[in-house]
């Protein structure tokens, strides 16, 4: 009896401190957001829709149908007056951008938002960073982006860098992913992650309509994002990372194909998506939500869905389109930063999820006053809804984007503190959401529609003037 007591007690002591050991590995795993800076472009960038035009005209390769195409896509883009592009491509030169032109993009958007992050925490010097990673999908220089920022802000030797390209737009998910599993082996550590893509070198000068799409809705823009695990500056950070699923469907050759870099019959490289990228997107992101609303969700929710579920396939009743996952997803999350890749994706998801226009807000108004800026696109959506203050402490966030390969990737965020920084959004803020986001191209260029335009040939060289 008493060996049976002490194997009993022993038994009970080794579960305790297999406990212990996992309650201080998760203590030391946190990923805190300290803060983040967008990138606000000059005024001599602006692409409103005189200057779009320009720049649309200069492409002699396009005839009447491509116009009408580009009328339509530009109108139902959701993207406003307020975007802005490269340099090289308001000076028209958007054919033959140098590597000098590269350089002094990735520059401009890089050393802006990490000097004013650097500012903001002052406290945290270059000399501090550990961990450094760089995404940027298009442009992958040597020395690397990385060895540049090193090189300008004078950091550590032992510092660990890492590039990330092809990635698309949810690149800056997986650049946190890199930092959260790095957080784990290392302790007490500040990481920054910088999301950005190179436009300047890559805008389409050809007439493939699926490759048109591209310059209808990306446009400048990046962020810079400061990252800690030590748990001493928890107090001072906005949000804390709790979960990150990721997913990657490029085993089907369907999905793999639905957004790829290629060459059209002429020559021109471009940025091709198909017709199958809307169910890519859909089976990424429904494998993922597989995944993450088991973690997120409150079990009495799971269990009515459940519950109802199983009801209505006895009735043999199937959900309806319309009914989307069936999940009250806000039981568990109160904010939702899809991607602002475009409009169709905004409101897919909103309408898949069951969200309000309240939900799907800051996306669509992030797309409009900055366009697609890729992987930075999240933050920009994250800074309305905190320039609105929106964000309350306690408060979930979730996160969802999409990228070449096939990807979709999910976080949730804990916000920390109550969050009210105007940040880039501080200039117009008061004036979103607008009255309409319908874009001034259906007023100017409707006349593009007339059917009496099919029988004659056009000039359209009096439009640049």
């Amino acid at each position: 009896m008493e060996l049976l007591m002490v194997l009993c007690l022993l038994a009970l002591f080794y579960g305790l401190s297999c406990l212990h050991k996992i309650f201080l590995r998760r203590r030391n795993q946190a990923c805190y957001l300290l803060g983040y800076e967008c990138y606000m472009p000059r005024d001599d960038m602006m692409l409103h829709t005189d200057s779009c035009v320009k720049v649309v005209i200069r492409n002699k390769n396009l005839g009447l149908e491509e116009f009408r195409f580009l009328l339509k896509t530009i109108v139902n883009s959701g993207i406003g007056e307020e975007t802005y592009c490269p340099k090289n491509i308001i000076e028209g030169r958007e054919d033959d951008a140098t590597l000098a032109d590269e350089l002094l993009e990735m520059d401009d958007v890089i050393f802006d938002t990490l000097d004013k992050l650097f500012a903001q925490f002052s406290a945290i010097s270059p000399s501090q960073i550990d961990i450094l990673v760089v995404n940027v999908s298009m442009f992958s220089p040597a020395p690397s982006l990385t060895s540049r920022i090193v090189n300008r802000y004078k950091m550590r030797e032992d510092i660990k860098t890492f590039n990330l390209s092809g990635m698309g737009c949810s690149a800056s998910l997986i650049a946190i992913d890199v930092v959260q599993n790095l957080f784990k082996s290392y302790k007490n550590v500040n990481a920054i992650v910088v999301s950005t893509e190179s436009i300047s070198p890559h805008w389409y000068c050809g007439k493939e309509k699926s490759m048109m799409l591209t310059n209808c809705l990306f446009r400048s823009g990046g962020c810079s994002m400061l990252f800690t695990n030590n748990r001493d500056l928890k107090h001072q950070a906005k949000l804390k990372l709790n979960h990150l699923v990721r997913m990657h469907t490029g085993s089907s050759d369907e999905a793999y194909n639905c957004c790829m870099q290629v060459e059209d019959e002429s020559g021109y490289k471009g940025f091709r998506l198909t017709k199958y990228l809307v169910k890519a997107a859909s089976q990424g992101f429904t494998m993922n939500l597989q995944v993450l609303l088991p973690k997120v969700l409150p079990l009495r929710e799971i269990l009515r869905y459940l519950v109802v579920s199983k009801l209505k396939r006895a009735k043999s009743q199937k959900l309806k389109a319309d009914e989307g996952v069936g999940l009250n997803l806000k039981t568990g999350i109160e904010h939702f930063c899809i991607h602002p890749g475009g409009r169709a994706i905004i409101d897919g998801i909103g309408k898949s999820l069951g969200l309000s226009d309240y939900d799907v807000e800051p996306s669509r108004m992030a797309l409009h006053r900055f366009g697609n800026t890729s992987a930075a696109g999240f933050w920009y959506a994250l800074g309305y809804m905190e320039a609105k203050k929106r964000l309350k402490k306690g408060n979930r966030i979730l996160m969802s984007g999409f990228g070449a390969g096939f990807k979709c990737n999910n976080i949730v965020w804990e916000v920390l503190n109550d969050l009210d920084d105007a940040n880039v959004w501080k200039d117009c803020i008061d004036s979103y959401p607008p009255n309409t986001l319908v874009n001034p191209f259906i007023e100017k260029y409707s006349w593009l529609d007339d059917e009496s335009l099919n029988f004659v040939r056009f000039d359209f060289s009096h439009l640049t003037a």
